[in-house]
């Protein structure tokens, strides 16, 4: 029987300097873009552009949490839906169980929606 191996902190010393690298990076990109670049401004560069349309009203006008509650349901449901990907493409090699698992997911997730439908979220005024 083999012993369990024991990782000792030095064991972590790469993924350390890789992580400082990479925020040192980030850290030091931005400073430089931020000394180097451009200070020009006026009204029509600080002005709203979306589309080539002017921008017309108060950008701090409410939304309808209904947009975002769309938003995030989609985006949850999208999410999931990427974890049945993996599983279609190993469907033979996962067998009986592996079905099994994704009934169990899929019909969790059709409890979710079916809750979703029945307090009413989708339906938009």
């Amino acid at each position: 029987m083999e012993t369990p191996t024991q990782y000792l902190p030095s064991d972590y010393l790469p993924i350390l300097i890789q992580l400082l690298a990479a925020v040192g990076f980030i850290v030091v990109t931005m400073l430089i873009t931020h000394a180097i670049g451009p200070k020009r401004h006026s009204k029509v560069k600080d002005d709203a552009f979306e589309c080539g349309i002017e921008s017309e009203g108060n950008a701090r006008t409410p939304i309808s949490i209904k947009y975002f509650l769309i938003a995030i349901l989609f985006v949850l449901f999208d999410v999931e839906i990427i974890f049945m990907y993996p599983w279609a493409v190993n469907f033979r090699a996962l067998g009986a169980p592996g079905f099994l698992e994704m009934i169990l997911f899929m019909g969790l997730l059709l409890t979710g929606f079916i809750y979703i439908i029945k307090k009413g979220v989708l339906k938009w005024e």
